[in-house]
């Protein structure tokens, strides 16, 4: 691999895109090497500059991110995209998983959660280039699937019934909201009020997200949840 990790930053907003690309060069060994404003200029920016990484809005003005994508990926181009966007819906996680995106992160998010995000994508370059081209065992191929190449979100596997794409609109949910409860949660990323609660308690058990019993003055608690602080 490169001593940089090349990125392109492609969002209709010049606004956003100054910040993303703040974000992404403040993590080192990272470097913004073009913008994009539409989804043609950033299936030419590719072609151009052979980046590593695509950071990609799913709503672009010409055409939308995931069709960039499966344009990216008809014409054979291997870049790593990480879908920023601030498109929740389910169908849309799920187009980018199926399209072979590296990840979705929601906006609004913090520098920290971007970083996490590239370091991910950095130990995945590394992976990929530590195996023997010629000889990989099925080790080195564990590994690299490990990595989330094409996946939604990194992290310990989910229980049986929960899928990667939910989780991570349920968990920026949270973290947008701050404080919400499973009925709130439900409503917002388009579940039932258990199949929220199965979500967030997950994220209880694994230390994303607090839960607690708020009491009223009349009536049943109710249990809200937040991120972990």
């Amino acid at each position: 691999m490169s001593e940089s990790v090349d990125v392109v930053v492609v969002d209709d907003d010049f606004l956003v895109v100054k910040v993303h690309t703040r974000f992404v060069e403040s993590v080192p060994g990272f470097r913004v090497v073009a913008t994009a404003a539409s989804g043609q200029a950033a299936l030419d920016a590719v072609r151009e500059h052979d980046p590593h990484l695509v950071l990609l809005d799913v709503h672009l003005p010409d055409m939308t991110g995931i069709e960039v994508l499966r344009r990216l990926r008809a014409e054979g181009a291997e870049v790593g995209v990480l879908m920023v966007t601030a498109a929740r819906e389910v169908e849309q996680v799920r187009a980018a998983r199926s399209s072979g995106a590296f990840g979705y992160l929601v906006k609004p998010f913090g520098q920290q959660d971007l970083a996490a995000r590239l370091e991910d994508f950095r130990i995945e370059l590394q992976r990929l280039d530590e195996v023997d081209v010629e000889a990989a065992d099925q080790s080195d191929i564990d590994a690299i699937f490990a990595g989330g190449a094409g996946g939604v979100a990194a992290g310990p596997v989910l229980p049986k019934g929960l899928s990667a794409a939910t989780a991570e609109l349920v968990l920026a949910a949270a973290r947008d909201a701050q404080d919400l409860s499973a009925s709130e949660c439900a409503e917002q990323v388009g579940l039932s009020r258990v199949t929220a609660r199965r979500y967030l308690e997950h994220f209880v058990g694994t230390g994303a997200l607090e839960g607690r019993q708020q009491y009223g003055r009349v009536g049943r608690p109710e249990r809200r949840y937040r991120p972990a602080r």
